[in-house]
């Protein structure tokens, strides 16, 4: 599940009309150049590179734009071989290929009501089974190999309602935060979470990426609305842990980085980390 409904107010006046997931980060090309493809793209590639074939995306009104882009345009796809243009028409036929074997569903979120209600939106598509969410505006980066196998490993392993993923930050005030048991490895036992704490007690930020069991449903549906007058994923988590569901969370290392479009100043070093990483991919001539 790929959630983008949020309307990116802290963005305005951009996504006025264009949504903040489809705004641009740098990616390598398979020669010797640099592609700009909007960040939900590459989470969407990403994904697909991992294995999963099956995904719902929760968008919000006024975000055709998003199912336009990821509708297959053979009449674009001859313009670009009219006109010589192999490298982008490349990059683009590998893009529609992933489509064409990937089942897509499409959920409209009328109103933002919160990640919560993003997420309680997508019951229809969910199966009995865990599921993975990730939001359409955070892109993670890693030289170590995916950290998907890492969160979904560790999610089979143990007997947990839901896995997440976090990592320290020198701002804590700005994301949910965990609170857990021990600070050893890269495994903790999530004792609290909390959305946007005025005081934080650890500067462990959630990252917005998780693994759930089919639980989290009915915890979402009996959920009142929190802060901002919104059904906030943070709470869900912390009614489990209420119930005695265990939850667990994974660190990212110090070599992962989340990219962020979320805000102006995240924007930005999104786009210098996102063009770094690419070019350094160009030299070491990494895939």
């Amino acid at each position: 599940m790929i959630t983008a409904a949020g309307i990116g107010t802290r963005l305005l006046t951009v996504t006025k009309e264009q949504p903040k997931e489809m705004l641009p980060l740098f990616d390598k090309r398979q020669s010797d150049g640099l592609y700009v493809k909007p960040i939900l793209q590459m989470i969407f590639e990403h994904l697909y590179r991992f294995g999963f074939r099956d995904f719902c995306f929760i968008v919000g009104r006024g975000k055709r734009v998003i199912e336009d882009h990821f509708t297959i345009d053979r009449d674009f796809l001859k313009q670009l071989s009219s006109k010589g243009k192999h490298e982008q028409l490349s990059c683009l036929e590998q893009f529609y290929q992933m489509i064409e074997d990937s089942t897509i569903v499409w959920i409209n979120q009328p109103e933002p009501k919160g990640f919560g209600h993003a997420v309680l939106m997508a019951q229809p598509f969910l199966r009995n089974e865990p599921f993975l969410v990730h939001a359409g505006d955070t892109l993670i980066l890693s030289n170590t190999g995916s950290f998907l196998e890492r969160l979904l490993s560790a999610h089979q392993k143990e007997k947990v309602a839901a896995t997440l993923l976090v990592k320290e930050v020198e701002n804590p005030k700005i994301y949910g935060v965990a609170e857990v048991q021990g600070r050893e490895g890269e495994i903790f036992a999530v004792k609290k979470v909390i959305e946007k704490p005025f005081r934080p007690q650890t500067n462990l930020a959630i990252m917005p990426i998780y693994v759930f069991d089919p639980a989290i449903i009915p915890v979402l549906k009996n959920l009142k609305p929190g802060k901002s007058g919104e059904i906030q994923l943070t709470d869900g988590i912390q009614e489990m842990l209420s119930k005695g569901n265990k939850v667990q969370a994974i660190r990212l290392g110090e070599d992962e980085a989340r990219l962020d479009v979320g805000t102006p100043e995240t924007y930005w070093e999104a786009v210098r980390v996102s063009h770094e990483y690419s070019k350094e991919k160009l030299k070491n001539n990494c895939v």
